[in-house]
């Protein structure tokens, strides 16, 4: 026990006495971690939107106004029957109408037009979504050849190329981040690497007065340990502390940006925060430990 708070106090005496290389060191680690989750975040979202555009990915078919409903549940049972499609939704006339009202609500032009026409214009539908986005073309292939005599026309709006570029933007800003993570983690290194060797410097006398009274290679060596743990420690609180306000003033824009994709990211950070933070500390710690092990080799011989 005795020999633990000599330990910790050696420890702290050394982040006191270099207390400015302390802040810088806790600075680039604090720097690292939030490089780190900022392209989590990006992670997030684009895992969300694209998650939420697959869900909304549907191809529709518009029949014929005068289409009888025999006749179309025989070509929606025609259709469900392929193992390219996941669902075939049915859309009358007047839920088509209730819909465009609905869209059009706040917007008094379009629904006096409307009035004015005096008739229902819209197309009953038949909503096809796809089984597998990747199989999506073959099943539009599909339909193009069937051949309904109540098929009015057809929409085959690809929205893969929407996603295409989602992840292409996507692997771009993490091939980017992955890259200025990586510079980070060598600084960090470094500076750590930096500070443990300052502070050998700084204690060389105790370290050769140990080692004349027999100090073990352990106990010269645990008081750096103690101060890796530290440095992980407080760059993970100093991220957590800012990290959350940031993300819950960055929430409302996008939810504003991205209307209609429940993208949550606070959500997402509250139930992962053990996960994300724990190996993140964990990651920090084995960095710093690994520069201490350097220095200490280097420059007390142990």
């Amino acid at each position: 026990m005795q020999s633990l708070f000599h330990i910790i106090k050696f420890s702290f005496q050394d982040i006191t006495r270099n207390i400015w290389l302390t802040l810088v060191t806790v600075t680039i680690l604090v720097i690292s971690l939030f490089s780190i989750n900022t392209l989590l975040i990006v992670r997030v979202i684009s895992d969300d939107a694209v998650t939420a555009i697959k869900e909304k990915i549907n191809i529709s078919l518009y029949l014929k106004a005068d289409a009888s409903d025999t006749e179309i549940m025989v070509l929606k049972d025609r259709i469900a029957a392929s193992d390219k499609v996941r669902a075939v939704n049915y859309i009358s006339k007047q839920s088509a109408l209730d819909s465009f009202r609905d869209k059009y609500k706040n917007n008094q032009a379009v629904l006096a037009a409307l009035k004015e026409l005096g008739r229902n214009p819209l197309l009953p539908s038949l909503t096809i979504v796809p089984a597998d986005l990747s199989q999506s073309e073959n099943l539009i292939n599909e339909l193009r050849v069937i051949d309904s005599p109540i098929i009015e026309s057809r929409d085959f709006s690809d929205n893969s190329v929407i996603l295409n570029k989602i992840n292409n933007i996507t692997n771009r800003i993490s091939q980017v981040g992955i890259f200025l993570i990586s510079i980070f983690i060598l600084t960090s290194l470094l500076v750590v690497y930096n500070a443990i060797r300052v502070a050998i410097y700084t204690h060389r006398q105790e370290i050769e007065v140990m080692r004349l009274v027999g100090a073990s290679n352990f106990f010269v060596f645990m008081p750096y340990m103690v101060s890796s743990f530290i440095y992980a420690l407080f760059s993970v609180l100093i991220v957590i502390s800012v990290f959350y306000p940031f993300l819950t003033l960055l929430q409302p824009y996008l939810e504003v940006f991205f209307t209609g994709y429940n993208i949550n990211l606070l959500n997402y950070f509250v139930g992962n925060f053990a996960l994300i933070f724990g190996l993140q500390f964990l990651i920090v710690l084995f960095i710093n430990i690994l520069a201490s092990l350097f220095a200490v080799r280097k420059y007390a011989r142990v």
